[in-house]
């Protein structure tokens, strides 16, 4: 395939950056300083093995794509982005397409399927971080990320084999699963407890908080009657697959690395928020999540500084 990272941030850059080394044509699409960045000296990528530089055509939109009929999309935006990403997609991508949904969250798989048939999940697991222009780095060595992937919304084909020989190639473990979407809804689980990370001081509290609001995501899954791939089956598949990198220095997930960063936003609705969202849908409480909504969304529009919200004060009134 020939591929099209849409989102060449933290997970996307790590992959396209990953499947330009296995020899596998790749344009990477980003905005902004990045964008710049990558143009005047490529992709900066830190393994494992090394500091590689990715020199691969890059573009801020899909209208400066060379579409070809065997061009795949790895869509890695953040899930409040990809509406105006699938826009651009839809406006200039043929309507045969290939799009494999590398997101966090479950909402951008119906988004993207309501415009292109051939759509495709990802279940991510890919510790990564962007902090800066221009860099991407792989906390993971020797295997960079573990890459699921599915049909949307279920089932597997020649397409899905094709995807997973590509991710293979590059050096990611990977699989084909009938129900990606069940394995996408556990990883949402854990997700829900990003904004927890960003957002409030470590420690027993905070932990307490993630635990109070991933109970609430797996009350409000039971309830919609949504597939959920088990937490027993869910370690089974990592394993010691990942093994963290001992040469660098600490750092959050994605929505920390947002808050840090000084986005202005963050992906907080699709996470926690996706849960309250079914909460709300099928009559299920979820206060915790709510709070840590809230929490994300105050510290988003103020430019506070992460892990600075006390925990404590949030347990005491879901009491």
């Amino acid at each position: 395939m020939r591929w099209v990272v849409y989102g060449a941030g933290a997970v996307g850059g790590v992959i396209g950056g990953h499947l330009h080394l296995a020899g596998l044509p790749t344009t990477l699409v980003a905005r902004g300083a990045h964008l710049a960045a990558i143009r005047d000296g490529g992709l900066r990528l830190d393994t494992g093995d090394g500091m590689h530089r990715i020199v691969a055509p890059a573009t801020d939109s899909a209208a400066e794509v060379e579409w070809t009929d065997d061009a795949a999309v790895l869509l890695a935006v953040k899930s409040h982005q990809a509406a105006a990403a699938l826009d651009d997609l839809a406006t200039h991508a043929p309507s045969g397409t290939t799009v494999v949904c590398a997101t966090n969250g479950v909402a951008t798989e119906v988004a993207a399927l309501r415009r292109f048939a051939a759509t495709y999940a990802v279940c991510v697991m890919l510790p990564s971080t962007h902090l800066e222009p221009g860099l991407v780095v792989a906390k993971c060595h020797p295997v960079p990320g573990l890459l699921d992937v599915g049909r949307v919304p279920a089932g597997t084909d020649d397409r899905t084999a094709a995807v997973v020989s590509d991710l293979r190639s590059a050096g990611f473990e990977s699989v084909e699963r009938d129900d990606v979407m069940a394995w996408k809804r556990r990883k949402l689980l854990l997700n829900v407890g990003n904004g927890v990370d960003a957002s409030f001081v470590p420690g027993d509290t905070a932990d307490e908080l993630a635990d109070l609001a991933q109970r609430e995501g797996e009350r409000v899954l039971a309830a919609a009657g949504l597939t959920l791939t088990s937490a027993e089956d869910d370690r089974e598949r990592r394993g010691d697959l990942l093994r963290r990198r001992d040469d660098l220095p600490p750092a959050g997930g994605s929505t920390w690395q947002s808050l840090r960063r000084g986005t202005g936003d963050t992906e907080i609705d699709y996470l926690a928020g996706e849960v309250v969202l079914l909460g709300r849908l099928h009559d299920v409480p979820t206060p915790a999540c709510e709070a840590v909504v809230a929490a994300t969304r105050g510290l988003t529009r103020t430019g506070g500084e992460p892990r600075s919200l006390p925990a404590d004060e949030v347990l005491a009134a879901l009491r």
